[in-house]
């Protein structure tokens, strides 16, 4: 679980590189190939978006003004 500014940041960077690394691997190799390994980034990738879906919602609620 993401609870800090530097960990969502670093979440940022891993969700970027392992994007980077899922393209490389769809040109790399023709589909029905590394199927599982694809997968897994993907899902990866999932889940860490996830992460930082939470921690935003968070931050936001952290920062609204109570009513």
């Amino acid at each position: 679980m993401i609870t800090t500014e530097i960990e969502y940041r670093k979440a940022q960077t891993e969700v970027q590189d392992l994007q980077d690394r899922l393209a490389r691997l769809q040109r790399e190799h023709p589909i029905g190939e590394n199927g599982f390994t694809k997968a897994g980034i993907r899902k990866l990738i999932a889940r860490l978006n996830e992460e930082l879906a939470v921690f935003e919602a968070s931050e936001v609620a952290r920062s609204s003004p109570s009513t």
